[in-house]
C-alpha cells in the first residue's frame, strides 16, 4: 500500500501534466488560442512535472520530500497566476494591455500571417463552464490541488 508521501508525490507530478494536457488540448484541439497569461500559467506546471519526476529518482527521503513540495509550490504559483487572470477575465482589475497572436511563416506569407493571426485578448473568457473560465479553473485545481499535496507530505510520518 503506497504511504500518504507517495500518493502526494504521484499527485505532485500528475496534476500539473493532467494542467497542461487540458490546455493544450483546448488550444489544438478545442481552438481556444491561449493568452499572454495562459502562457505565464503553463510556465510554473512545467516545472512542477520536471521537479517532480527528478523527485522520483532521489534515494534521499528529506531531498525527495523538499523536491515534492517545490514541485507544490510551482503548482500552486500557476493557480495564482490563474486567480489573478481570471480576476482580469472578471473584471475585478485591470490586467496586462499586450494581447498576443500567433503567426508562422516566411516573405510574402508573412505579412498575411500577420494580418489573419487570431488576436487573444487577456481580459476576455474564450470559454466558460457554470460562470468560470480556464483560468478559473486553473486557480481552483491548481492552487487547492497544491495545498492538498503540502498538506499530506505534512500529515506522512515517514517517507
Amino acid at each position: 500500500m503506497a504511504s500518504k508521501f507517495d500518493k502526494a508525490h504521484w499527485l505532485a507530478f500528475l496534476l500539473p501534466a493532467a494542467l497542461l494536457g487540458g490546455a493544450y488540448g483546448s488550444q489544438y484541439i478545442g481552438g481556444l488560442f491561449p493568452c499572454e497569461m495562459c502562457w505565464w500559467q503553463r510556465y510554473p506546471h512545467f516545472a512542477a512535472v520536471a521537479i517532480a519526476l527528478v523527485a522520483f529518482g532521489v534515494s534521499n527521503a528529506g531531498f525527495r520530500k523538499t523536491l515534492v513540495a517545490l514541485s507544490a509550490l510551482a503548482t500552486a504559483t500557476s493557480g495564482l497566476i490563474g486567480g489573478f487572470h481570471a480576476g482580469v477575465e472578471y473584471g475585478y482589475w485591470e490586467g496586462l494591455t499586450a494581447c498576443t497572436a500567433t503567426i508562422s511563416g516566411s516573405g510574402d506569407d508573412l505579412l498575411k500571417s500577420i494580418m489573419n493571426a487570431p488576436l487573444v485578448r487577456c481580459d476576455v473568457a474564450p470559454w466558460t463552464l457554470f460562470g468560470i473560465s480556464l483560468a478559473g479553473y486553473n486557480f481552483l485545481l491548481s492552487f487547492g490541488g497544491a495545498m492538498l499535496i503540502l498538506a499530506m507530505i505534512w500529515r506522512s510520518k515517514k517517507i
